[in-house]
């Protein structure tokens, strides 16, 4: 996708959540090429990103709240800081991710592919999730729900983090 198209569809989905989703409109980037882009800071809240390839994209304190990134490519993103409360990842590619700090409260992760990312400081708490957790590269200072405690210690590295990690 070109910068100018992107850049308008970022405008007008601002003005659609500035007005309370009376004008402007709702970002539909599903299925968009947002390949190594710098979307650094971007308010992509409530967002259709389904499908979209944001594979080495950085979305450091990107706002994503509620958005739609199911079955979304986010390997090797930079997501360091981001805001995913409640943001739909079913199904997506988050290979080698930096979610260091993130806040992914509520998040469904189902069939997520975590293999080798960072959640080290990430809030994970109420996220759904169903996954292979023994993938996941780095959690330190992580926060799960009490509902992850299977998942968590059985991750190999978990004694290493077993001090830092939080449930809430």
């Amino acid at each position: 996708m070109n910068a100018e198209k992107l850049k308008k569809i970022l405008t007008d989905h601002k003005v659609w959540l500035e007005s309370g989703k009376r004008r402007g409109k709702r970002a539909d980037l599903s299925g968009a090429d947002l390949n190594c882009a710098d979307l650094t800071g971007a308010d992509l809240n409530c967002a259709d990103l389904t499908g979209a390839d944001l594979s080495y994209t950085d979305l450091t304190g990107a706002s994503l709240h509620n958005a739609n990134l199911h079955s979304a490519d986010l390997r090797n993103a930079n997501l360091h800081s981001a805001d995913l409360r409640n943001a739909n990842l079913t199904g997506a590619d988050l290979r080698y991710a930096d979610f260091h700090g993130a806040v992914l409260y509520g998040a469904v992760l189902r069939d997520a592919n975590l293999r080798g990312a960072d959640l080290e400081g990430a809030d994970l708490t109420g996220a759904h999730f169903e996954l292979e957790f023994k993938s996941v590269r780095y959690f330190r200072n992580a926060i799960f729900s009490e509902a992850a405690i299977p998942w968590v210690i059985l991750n190999p590295r978990w004694s290493e983090y077993a001090d830092s990690v939080k449930f809430a």
